[in-house]
């Protein structure tokens, strides 16, 4: 008997399968069709689950606010756009990139992304920070409704 599945569905399916599924679903489409080519591939937060092999449904509990929802929600995007760097903070010549947000009369936006390599503070999160300046602008703008919910 043999199953035949499409290549959108087989990225859907490989987040919630079981660890022998997804051996057999990258023998089948290779390992570049789970993974995304560029962080900008990344417009949701599904699409970061799918980067990083994660299941939706478990990076949240019942008791979670709206902004811990919020802020669970940009911790995995955060490491998927990153794509493997993590922020070494024994490191003060690494820079580590951050959004800055403001509150306008129209209503909330972003301003600039920033970086600090001598002091560790953070306005967001220290897990919210990035590699790149363009990293963080990316994040900032695709995923700006899910800052306000976890800033406001």
């Amino acid at each position: 008997m043999y199953l035949r599945i499409k290549r959108k569905t087989a990225q859907k399916l490989y987040v919630e399968s079981p660890e022998w599924f997804k051996v057999q679903l990258v023998e089948k489409f290779g390992e570049a069709c789970f993974k995304a080519k560029s962080f900008d591939d990344i417009k949701t937060f599904e699409d970061a689950c799918t980067e990083l092999g994660i299941n939706p449904g478990l990076v949240f509990n019942n008791l979670d606010s709206p902004d811990e929802i919020a802020f669970k929600k940009l911790k995995v995007i955060a490491k998927a756009i990153n794509q493997g760097w993590a922020p070494d903070w024994s490191d003060t010549n690494q820079n580590k990139y951050y959004p800055f947000f403001k509150v306008l009369s129209s209503g909330f936006g972003f301003s600039t992304s920033g970086y600090y390599c001598t002091i560790t503070f953070a306005d967001v999160s220290s897990r919210l920070c990035f590699e790149s300046s363009e990293k963080s602008d990316y994040a900032a703008t695709q995923f700006i409704d899910l800052y306000k919910q976890f800033l406001q």
